[in-house]
């Protein structure tokens, strides 16, 4: 897996990756803190992502989730330690290995949201071809985020409804399963990325 920032462009030839994540929202940092801060409702509110949760242990969550690529991820979170509504950590294990880091910062009437994602893939198709498919982990990573950005948006929505018919207005985030069609392009994706990924390997020997 090719490591880098988002918003830096650094790269490495790794199964560790480092990405940071910035969304910004008008909303009380209370409210954003209040909804990462449920790992268990992820499955409700990111549905095109996280598929299932499942408490194993306090502070302890396993995790089944995907992007557009097509191949599932089964890891463990556990919460490390929080400072609300400013800061949740977790350490991770199973298909990931390491840490992941919510930061929400009250600017006004917006918050500035960060995540910070530093892992190693321990899952054996990202370990062994991640020098081929780093440019598609990239952008899976990036679809997923995107994906939690516009989940979290309408979720904020919910949260500022006055009324049940209100909140019922506002419409629901989009499945895994009605995304199917991203498979496609996901191969499509793939193959290009496998073919760019052992180009670049050939040209530096």
């Amino acid at each position: 897996m090719r490591r880098g920032r988002e918003t830096r462009g650094e790269t490495i030839v790794t199964n560790r990756c480092h990405f940071i994540s910035r969304w910004r929202f008008q909303a009380p940092a209370e409210d954003i803190f209040a909804i990462l801060t449920e790992p268990l409702e992820y499955p409700r509110w990111w549905p095109s992502v996280y598929l299932a949760t499942r408490e194993v242990a306090p502070g302890r969550v396993r995790v089944l989730t995907r992007g557009w690529l097509p191949y599932k991820l089964r890891w463990e979170a556990q919460t490390e330690g929080t400072r609300p509504p400013e800061r949740l950590a977790v350490r991770l294990s199973g298909d990931f290995t390491g840490k992941g880091v919510w930061s929400v910062v009250q600017d006004g009437e917006y918050a500035d949201v960060t995540f910070d994602w530093q892992v190693t893939a321990e899952k054996p198709i990202l370990r062994y071809l991640s020098f081929v498919l780093g440019p598609a982990l990239e952008a899976n990573h990036r679809w997923a985020m995107e994906q939690g950005r516009k989940s979290l948006e309408l979720e904020l929505a919910r949260y500022r409804a006055a009324t049940v018919e209100a909140m019922n207005l506002i419409p629901a985030p989009p499945r895994a399963a009605d995304l199917v069609r991203r498979d496609v392009f996901a191969g499509l994706m793939l193959s290009a990325a496998v073919i760019a990924g052992l180009w670049e390997t050939l040209e530096q020997l």
